[in-house]
């Protein structure tokens, strides 16, 4: 761990804060972008079914916390709305590919079936992001004013339990309700926030070490 954080700090002694800002930005969107492209996806674990965008969803809400942290609510939500706005981008440019006649009729159909992700399903996405990643900025911000920065862990905890818990209850509802039975509904909106919850916890010390590393770079 020890040689981890060394050869990680040398890496971040070379950039800014505004620099890193970018990268962070890009991940952000890219991440984004992935998560709702899986999550017109489910997969089964267990006895639970689940979309597959909780595979790399919760990395969105872990650069959230950093942002929040780092750059203060305000930029932080900045860039929520730029990744709103790129994933806009990409879904009305997937819908133009998808209505322009193919040249191979199987592929073409294929390529509907992955990227023509259902009103539903898009409304839900694009609400529960936006609601989900406000509110987990907002959490960690105030939280971290109230307590004078310290809590960290407990910051991002509690953060990320208001925000995908949020998220869960808005996306699973709009994209599902009245096509699986209630409970099933209610056994993925839970298992989803706590599977995302888990994955905070689980990567918490990496995004420690992040947050306590960009704060000893010169702006």
């Amino acid at each position: 761990m020890t040689k981890i954080k060394e050869k990680f700090n040398l890496f971040l002694a070379s950039i800014t804060k505004s620099k890193l800002f970018i990268l962070l930005a890009a991940i952000f969107c890219s991440t984004l972008l992935i998560s709702n492209i899986l999550a017109s996806k489910t997969f089964v674990l267990g006895k639970v079914i689940l979309p597959c965008a909780v595979t790399i969803f919760p990395i969105v809400y872990i650069v959230n916390d950093v942002l929040a942290e780092i750059y203060g609510f305000k930029k932080a939500t900045a860039i929520i709305c730029i990744g709103f706005a790129m994933n806009l981008l990409a879904v009305i440019f997937y819908m133009i590919a998808i209505a322009l006649p193919g040249s191979d009729a199987g592929t073409s159909e294929a390529f509907g079936k992955v990227l023509g992700s259902t009103p539903r399903i898009l409304l839900g996405s694009f609400t529960a992001y936006l609601v989900g990643s406000i509110l987990n900025a907002l959490v960690l911000t105030k939280m971290r004013d109230r307590t004078n920065g310290r809590y960290l862990m407990l910051r991002c905890i509690v953060s990320t339990v208001v925000g995908e818990s949020l998220d869960a209850l808005i996306f699973i509802t709009i994209a599902f309700a009245g096509t699986m039975p209630t409970s099933v509904l209610f056994t993925m909106m839970g298992v989803q926030a706590a599977f995302k919850i888990a994955y905070e916890i689980v990567i918490y010390p990496l995004t420690r070490l992040t947050i306590e590393a960009i704060n000893k770079l010169e702006d």
